[in-house]
């Protein structure tokens, strides 16, 4: 741990998590009890063997990554579990200091006849608001003396799909079935659109963003502009995962053709080496007049680092993680988890690894802090955004003042 900044200070200070993933964030005992409930099957029923099994510390690749999912989503098709896992996830966050949190789901992998997607994502607003009034109820956020907890959600169509993931998409490749693949990927992420505006717009749901997620490589996002247009044309913020395992080009593709307003990931947006597009001749120009751009319009990158070890082999340490030289850009960065279960890992764990194995000073790591609560798709107003963000940043900095050495 970097001197000037203790675990102590990490564990209190306030904190944001703009990207974790419901169904890959349950609890394992929760997802034991549940499964043993549901009649659902299991690798193992004990959690030391599903740690061996699935949720491992180090992944091959990719796919084992996203096999514990298969699990996950099969105990979460109904209201009660559903609700109950939001309410935990929240909890487990509040439990670490996070004030302001986004999760993120594709409620279509949820859904089925008895359970439509507007019920899908109200359970998930329900279990959020449980904990958020338990916690703002508290005689320490009556009296000022600790953040409010506030939170959003984001609704995720993904890159593509097949007819196992779901009934949901088993019906839709049925219903399209003489249609080219990338028509029905369109489609489906244009009805997910349209129902994320409809649930908060008209339902009163906290739906805050749009999000694409998925397999990049041979899966553009350009491919799904036409969701993302409807989004943009409802004021709905919208968030990409780009550049996790391809590089600037699909993040070029999520700012200009998604009109993204946050990036997911965007771990190679700095990487020249892997533009491929023959008319771009010069990949360290377009490189730079790239991050330029996303530093002068404040995209946010949301940043997890154990996930991206975990996925990436290219990335064998933190240390060699391009974190640092997004900082260098002078880029807006937030600190997320991406999957709680998955990666095994916590907000206050990543800004841990932060201090441990890269150089930030101490205004860097607070910009750090601050840009998740300033990157966010707060719910309220701008100017309720505006008060709630400052409110952080004095508490921050009343904590730093009272925990930490005098910053020399």
């Amino acid at each position: 741990m970097h001197s000037d900044i203790t675990s102590e200070f990490i564990r209190q200070m306030p904190k944001t998590d703009l990207h974790v993933h419901l169904d890959g964030s349950l609890r394992l005992t929760t997802l034991i009890e549940l499964a043993k409930d549901g009649n659902v099957e299991l690798p193992s029923y004990e959690e030391n063997g599903l740690k061996n099994l699935v949720f491992k510390t180090h992944y091959a690749d990719l796919p084992e990554y996203l096999k514990g999912f298969i699990y996950t989503c099969s105990v979460m098709q109904n209201a009660e579990n559903i609700e109950r896992i939001a309410y935990e996830l929240a909890v487990d966050n509040l439990a670490e200091g996070v004030r302001y949190m986004e999760v993120r789901f594709a409620p279509q992998l949820h859904t089925h006849d008895t359970f439509p997607i507007a019920d899908v994502v109200g359970s998930v607003a329900d279990g959020m608001e449980r904990a958020k009034k338990t916690h703002n109820a508290t005689p320490e956020v009556k009296q000022g003396r600790d953040i409010p907890f506030e939170f959003g959600i984001i609704v995720c169509a993904l890159r593509t799909f097949n007819e196992y993931m779901s009934p949901y998409y088993s019906r839709i490749l049925k219903l399209m079935a003489y249609s080219p693949k990338k028509e029905v990927f369109a489609a489906a992420s244009l009805e997910i659109a349209r129902a994320a505006v409809v649930l908060a717009r008209e339902n009163g749901l906290p739906v805050v963003g749009f999000d694409l997620a998925g397999e990049e490589a041979g899966y553009p996002a350009d491919d799904h502009q036409g969701a993302f247009m409807f989004a943009h044309k409802h004021f709905l913020n919208k968030t990409v995962h780009a550049g996790e395992a391809y590089g600037p080009e699909s993040i070029f593709q999520a700012i200009t053709d998604c009109h993204a307003n946050r990036i997911g990931h965007g771990t190679f947006l700095l990487s020249s080496d892997m533009i491929n597009h023959p008319a771009i001749t010069d990949p360290e120009r377009y490189v730079h007049y790239l991050a330029e751009y996303i530093a002068s319009q404040r995209i946010n990158i949301e940043v997890n680092l154990t996930s991206n070890l975990q996925t990436t082999p290219s990335i064998k340490t933190v240390a060699e993680h391009p974190l640092k030289q997004m900082l260098d850009h002078n880029l807006s960065v937030s600190i997320c988890t991406d999957n709680r279960l998955v990666s095994n890992t916590s907000v206050s764990r990543e800004f841990e690894l932060v201090v441990e194995h890269i150089p930030v000073t101490r205004r860097q790591f607070r910009n750090l802090v601050t840009a998740g609560f300033k990157g966010s798709f707060f719910p309220g107003t701008y100017t309720e955004k505006r008060k709630y963000v400052r409110r952080v940043i004095d508490r921050y900095d009343e904590l730093e003042q009272k925990l930490l050495k005098p910053n020399e």
